[in-house]
């Protein structure tokens, strides 16, 4: 049973969302402001964390900092709805994803099972777990372990996952809505710029190549591919 910790301020939101969750199989604990919320979600053995943005003593892209500082665990991000800077914000500090406020209770749980999916890696499972590689780039999708010119690259999960895709392509260009499909998990929604935030993220981890290229390449009006040259 997946272990989830709810970290919201919204009292009468957060004992819904925990019992429905429950419902759909979660064992599912709450804390209602950030930095209970960072404290547990480093201290307790969860497999994904959900944190609200607005909370008091410490908002949510903060815990979100402290989180990442000391451990990879899944974070999903609960923003208000059409505030683009609170998505960023938590995409660039490492976030997995996020989901607008409000959103249904089944929404919350598909997306969570989603998160959950590409952490256990039960979709390089389907794929084929063999470690590969892809120029300077080595990725075990089994143990979700990537190292690049040797060096060992620290990777959220979804991270992980968009990586996986692009070297699975390597050399060829890779549409935005078959990223967000294969390395989120959902289809690629209007002015989403989840995409683009995490192949950022990618980017200042592989750092440039030689020439100042950066080695993720975009392809203006087709998507991303990722050069092995």
């Amino acid at each position: 049973m997946p272990r989830v910790l709810l970290v919201d301020d919204d009292v009468e939101l957060t004992d819904l969302l925990r019992e429905f969750l429950q419902q759909e199989g979660f064992e599912t604990d709450a804390v209602h402001d950030g930095a209970s919320g960072a404290e547990r979600a480093l201290a307790g053995d969860y497999d994904i964390v959900v944190l609200d943005v607005m909370m008091p003593r410490l908002d949510g892209v903060e815990a979100l900092r402290r989180i990442r500082a000391a451990s990879a665990v899944p974070v999903l991000m609960l923003t208000a709805r059409g505030d683009d800077v609170d998505r960023i914000v938590g995409l660039e500090l490492g976030a997995d994803d996020y989901v607008p406020k409000p959103c249904t209770p089944r929404e919350l749980a598909a997306r969570l099972r989603a998160i959950l999916r590409r952490a256990r890696g039960h979709e390089a499972a389907a794929a084929g777990n063999e470690a590969f590689t892809a120029g300077p780039l080595w990725l075990s999708p089994g143990k979700r372990q990537a190292t690049w010119h040797g060096r060992t690259l620290a990777l959220t999960s979804t991270e992980f996952s968009l990586l996986e895709v692009l070297a699975r392509h390597a050399g060829r260009v890779v549409g935005k809505a078959e990223l967000s499909e294969q390395a989120l998990g959902r289809p690629l929604a209007r002015f989403d710029r989840s995409i683009d935030v995490h192949v950022s993220s990618l980017r200042q981890k592989l750092g440039p190549r030689d020439d100042a290229r950066s080695w993720i390449e975009t392809v203006r009006g087709r998507g991303y591919q990722l050069l092995i040259d």
